[in-house]
């Protein structure tokens, strides 16, 4: 035969030509038609019900698989997961839920794609969100076998039962008979916690030895409350190390290197979601990205780790917790949750968590109205303060007083030097502190800056109304300007309003009580510059907040009204004088320093 070819090499090559022609177009097909079968009985799906040993009944879906349909494009790409790899997404959900959330689960990655609150609505009366599968991600990155294999590729099987009342959804990705990848997934009754379990089960030849699982986890928040801007300023990156919470920038976009958190959270100014893995996490990459251009999301907030990973079969135990950021609902939880709650810090957090909270949820279990309760709120405190107010009362009564001494020594004393060491002399002879009327309400601005912290992050008081006011954790608006003021915003808040009016008349009261003070005639200016900074401040927080600080003025203007009626200030005159009689004390030491800033002051005008 090879004689007949070399003879009729033409005829030969056409041949060849067409044998080769023939070959291909079968092996194409070929292919094609293993494709299309690999396609049709990927995903097989069969619906049973089952009894597990411990007769709890469960809703199976399965695939079936088979190791001849696994081309070998796949089994190239994915090695032992080959089998996995060919199962089609069909888009099924699974579903865990009790009385406080809904949490919607997808075979595909097995991940968690939506989070419901039962509870709370956005302020366009839709369900909160906590997060939504077009804005969010979630995935495992592993080595097995050589080959970077990332579970969002994956479609996994879903095994769902219930157990002792606590719902359990098993996601797993199989290799073969005893080997797959597992996420395990639980919700138990009355509980915003889920379990979330990853076991690797008899892949200790497969996967990588001492190759790290990497975690990526990113959300776009999404807005859920009226004021977009002041929500934004309340959305950050939280996490837990070295024994305290701390968080990434609210002000501007941020990136950290964080080593071996316990925690991370992605907390919103309402809401938050949590990721417990303690001891897992090694450092992790925490990131925000703000987006003031966008109407629906906040910021986007991301997380990226290794998890380690040990030879043999390895359960990573963790925690999701999709929670409002209610203080005492954190607690229960424990591992410090509760500092999502921004409450201040050192002295300020002290008298929110001890002090403030628990006399506001004493009223709250009343069930009275949140308005009554911020009232009683306001009362409380004013009446433990008042000892505060009336020493400060009796000491700008007592400079009042004086006034017609201290004008007859500015007369009497050209030089400025002697005119204030008479001055101070006076002082001293009459038993007067000059700051004794200012030194007293120091001692209430940690209350004052504790309720500015307390009232917004309050989430009791969200889309509770008051009056007009139909939210109180936001501004209370009257009117809505056609334009934006700078400084102030493009709506009236109306409690704003009277807090600035009462807080001007308050500063005014309080200085005619005082008398004209020639030391610091600054003080004048002050009295109207600080409300109207405060006006431009308040107009876009939260009402509860102005309407406290508007009770707190009216309480003081009582108070005050009802000690004038009880200081007699002939009495504190008489007593004034008597002091003059007794032996002269010594500088106090405040007086002292008074005296030599004074010194000071006048050296350096006369060098001018």
């Amino acid at each position: 035969m090879l004689q007949q070819q070399k003879k009729t090499d033409f005829n030969s090559i056409i041949g060849l030509v067409l044998i080769g022609l023939v070959l291909f177009w079968f092996t194409f097909n070929q292919s094609k038609l293993e494709d299309t079968q690999i396609e049709e009985a990927a995903l097989k799906t069969s619906e049973q019900v089952v009894d597990t040993p411990e007769g709890v009944q469960y809703h199976e879906t399965s695939f079936e698989l088979s190791d001849s349909l696994a081309s070998q494009q796949l089994q190239d790409k994915f090695g032992a997961f080959a089998l996995a790899a060919s199962a089609v997404d069909n888009g099924a959900k699974f579903y865990l839920e009790n009385d406080f959330i809904r949490v919607e689960l997808a075979s595909k990655a097995a991940r968690i794609t939506n989070v419901i609150s039962k509870e709370y609505q956005t302020y366009d009366s839709l369900p909160v969100e906590f997060l939504r599968e077009d804005s969010s991600l979630f995935n495992l990155t592993f080595w097995a076998q050589n080959r970077r294999l990332q579970t969002k590729d994956f479609v996994f099987t879903a095994n769902q039962y219930q157990l002792d009342g606590t719902d359990y959804i098993s996601f797993k990705l199989p290799v073969s008979e005893g080997q797959y990848l597992e996420y395990l997934y639980s919700l138990a009754p009355n509980s915003y916690l889920v379990d979330y379990t990853v076991n690797t089960v008899g892949l200790s030849g497969i996967l990588q030895s001492n190759s790290p699982f990497i975690m990526d986890w990113s959300v776009n928040i999404p807005r859920k409350e009226k004021n977009k801007e002041n929500e934004a300023m309340n959305t950050s990156a939280y996490y837990f190390a070295d024994d305290e919470v701390d968080y990434l920038s609210v002000t501007s976009d941020d990136s950290e290197k964080i080593m071996k958190p316990s925690w991370l959270a992605f907390k919103s100014q309402y809401f938050s979601q949590v990721l417990n893995a303690e001891g897992l996490f090694k450092e992790v990459d925490l990131s925000t990205q703000a987006h003031p251009g966008s109407e629906n999301y906040l910021k986007t907030i991301s997380a990226h780790t290794e998890l380690a990973y040990n030879t043999g079969d390895k359960s990573y135990a963790m925690e999701w917790l999709f929670v409002p950021n209610n203080v005492k609902t954190l607690k229960k939880y424990g591992n410090a949750y509760e500092d999502l709650v921004p409450l201040g810090w050192s002295i300020i957090g002290w008298i929110n968590k001890y002090i403030v909270i628990n006399i506001f949820n004493t009223f709250a279990g009343w069930g009275l109205g949140y308005g009554l309760i911020i009232f009683l709120l306001a009362l409380v405190i004013k009446i433990v303060l008042f000892p505060f107010t009336y020493k400060s009362y009796t000491s700008m009564a007592k400079m009042r007083l004086l006034k017609p001494q201290i004008d007859a020594l500015n007369e009497k004393h050209e030089d400025p030097t002697k005119r204030q060491q008479a001055t101070m002399a006076l002082y001293r002879e009459t038993g007067v502190n000059p700051m004794g009327g200012c030194i007293p309400m120091l001692f209430q601005m940690p209350i004052l800056f504790a309720l500015f912290k307390f009232l917004p992050s309050s989430i009791e008081l969200r889309q509770q109304g008051f009056l007009w006011a139909e939210d109180l954790s936001t501004y209370d608006s009257i009117f809505d300007l056609p334009f934006s003021i700078p400084f102030y915003g493009d709506h009236v808040s109306l409690f704003t309003l009277l807090m600035t009016v009462t807080t001007v008349l308050q500063m005014r009261m309080s200085s005619n009580m005082q008398g004209p003070n020639a030391q610091m005639p600054q003080m004048k200016y002050m009295m109207y510059f600080m409300p109207v900074i405060f006006l431009g401040v308040m107009n876009n927080y939260a009402a509860a907040l102005s309407y406290y600080y508007f009770l707190a003025n009216l309480i003081t203007f009582a108070q005050q009204k009802m000690i004038a009626r009880l200081v007699d200030d002939s009495a504190i005159l008489a007593k004034m004088e008597s002091n003059k009689t007794k032996p002269t004390k010594g500088k106090s030491k405040f007086q002292g320093r008074l005296e030599v800033m004074m010194k000071k002051q006048q050296e350096a005008q006369k060098k001018k």
